[in-house]
């Protein structure tokens, strides 16, 4: 049987970035890690970046994963807020991609349909899901449990083009 593939997911934010790591070994996930890099406020934006450039690379090194997986964007209408979370998503696709590891896109329904059943889905019923699926990943920030269901994701992508 293969070693474990470790799957870090994103949720992106300039506030909070969720991330979580899973463990997939056949179509069995565990619980690996999971956290929110969250920048003061208060900094400058390219020094929030940085932190969550640094943030990401940290989680990296400790984990160690084999492929990430990022939450697209949800299109908001003020074009302000849109460019700056767009800015977040680059550090959350960019810093994987820089230490060589594939970095896989899902919409957030398809997030919430590989988790909880249904796209439509709201945040309180992918975190209620995220405990039933990882239980030893305890009670979790609505940002790491987004995170963590984007790993899920990817599990189930990864899986069913293995099959297909």
């Amino acid at each position: 049987m293969n070693a474990p593939i470790r799957i870090l997911g994103l949720d992106p934010g300039l506030r909070r970035t969720g991330w979580g790591v899973i463990a997939c070994e056949g179509a069995r996930i565990s619980h690996v890690a999971h956290g929110v890099i969250a920048p003061k406020e208060t900094l400058p934006f390219a020094e929030r970046l940085l932190c969550l450039f640094q943030g990401i690379e940290a989680v990296l090194a400790e984990h160690g994963p084999h492929e990430a997986a990022v939450e697209e964007t949800f299109m908001n209408n003020n074009a302000q807020s849109a460019l700056k979370l767009g800015h977040a998503r680059a550090m959350a696709m960019i810093v994987p991609a820089r230490a060589g590891l594939i970095v896989a896109e899902y919409a957030a329904t398809v997030v919430k349909k590989a988790v909880v059943g249904t796209g439509a889905a709201d945040k309180a019923q992918v975190g209620w899901m995220i405990a039933r699926l990882l239980p030893t990943a305890g009670r979790t920030a609505s940002d790491s449990a987004d995170a963590l269901a984007v790993a899920i994701a990817h599990a189930h992508a990864r899986t069913a083009r293995r099959v297909a």
